[in-house]
């Protein structure tokens, strides 16, 4: 039977939210009050019944296993399978694989030991609700090696400059990988890859110096792989800016988009906090705010996301962001507090 295993690689995923990731991976900065950003990925893994889940990260990931634990909160404290959180091992004196391709080499066991055919491999950055069962059922109908998980943007932003776009036939099979402004088809990172080809790539790429497996495994050889793309149509966003970050998170305080976010059933999972509700306090005043559990209020909060922990005075004002300046600093501020 055709099945999925999952693999997040942050090995590219840098210092992109500047001192929010002084002391922690972009993967497991908090995001929409109660969440961190790799909860999305997860779930989305989870809910497409992807039952063995490997994380490639290189630094700074004490945060991320505090949070992640033994990955029951994502039901992936298993007997066979499971999560497993992977930094590159260099202690083969024989090795010479460079970049992400160190960690496909020194853990190819996870791979061998998995008995699923195909790998869904994913960042952290690309925030949504979905089922990925569909883009497999699409992969394996159309037989194709490779298949890309892109979405339409309508309104392109900053943060989509930095996104690879495709561009396909009439068929759906990709026929270029661009830095296209322009063009609003967005790859999300997100791909399906028969395991097979995964570790034959892997070796090809090793055994020719290479040392990033998208661009030169799978981009290089574009002409010899069969691609195709399945559109994500639904709420999404990419987060790889504080510019990002701050638009994404104000979005969520419109109702649509959070509904498209998180009352998508199934749900949205991440840790279980064992902090109390939300005390608001007599003189709290909240209006059109996401306030997390373990937040006392006892002053105003308008137009806010309030992460876990955080307490407003008394006679203090939560104001709204009315620029980036004021965004970065009370952000840098909040996450301080939610800093394991």
């Amino acid at each position: 039977m055709k099945s999925m295993m999952g693999l997040i690689n942050l090995e590219h995923e840098h210092d992109f939210l500047n001192e929010l990731t002084y002391f922690r991976c972009g993967a497991a900065v908090p995001f929409g009050g109660r969440y961190r950003l790799i909860d999305f990925t997860l779930s989305n893994m989870v809910k497409s019944n992807i039952h063995e889940v490997a994380i490639f990260t290189r630094n700074k990931y004490r945060s991320l296993m505090d949070h992640l634990g033994t990955g029951a909160d994502w039901d992936l404290d298993r007997r066979h399978g499971g999560l497993f959180i992977l930094p590159p091992d260099w202690n083969d004196p024989t090795d010479v694989s460079r970049g992400d391709l160190r960690y496909f080499h020194n853990n190819l066991d996870y791979f061998y030991r998995g008995k699923s055919t195909h790998v869904l491999i994913s960042g952290s950055q690309f925030i949504s609700n979905c089922d990925y069962q569909a883009a497999f059922q699409h992969h394996l109908d159309t037989q194709a090696d490779v298949t890309f998980i892109s979405t339409k943007v309508a309104n392109l932003q900053s943060e989509h400059d930095a996104c690879l776009r495709v561009e396909t036939d009439d068929e759906g099979w990709v026929t270029s990988i661009t830095n296209d402004k322009n063009n609003p088809q967005v790859f999300t990172g997100v791909y399906i890859i028969n395991k097979d080809l995964l570790l034959l790539l892997v070796d090809q790429c090793i055994a020719h110096h290479k040392d990033h497996f998208f661009y030169h495994g799978i981009k290089e050889n574009l002409p010899n792989l069969k691609i195709q793309s399945y559109d994500h149509k639904g709420y999404s966003a990419f987060i790889n800016s504080v510019e990002s970050f701050y638009r994404y998170n104000m979005e969520l305080l419109n109702e649509k988009n959070y509904r498209g976010l998180f009352l998508e059933k199934p749900f949205v999972r991440t840790k279980i906090s064992s902090e109390p509700p939300t005390k608001y306090r007599e003189r709290a005043n909240v209006n059109g705010s996401l306030i997390a559990n373990g937040c006392v209020i006892d002053g105003d909060v308008e137009n806010s996301v309030l992460f876990r922990g955080v307490q407003i005075k008394r006679r203090s004002k939560n104001q709204k962001f009315s620029h980036h300046a004021a965004l970065y600093d009370r952000t840098r501020r909040l996450f301080r507090k939610c800093h394991p």
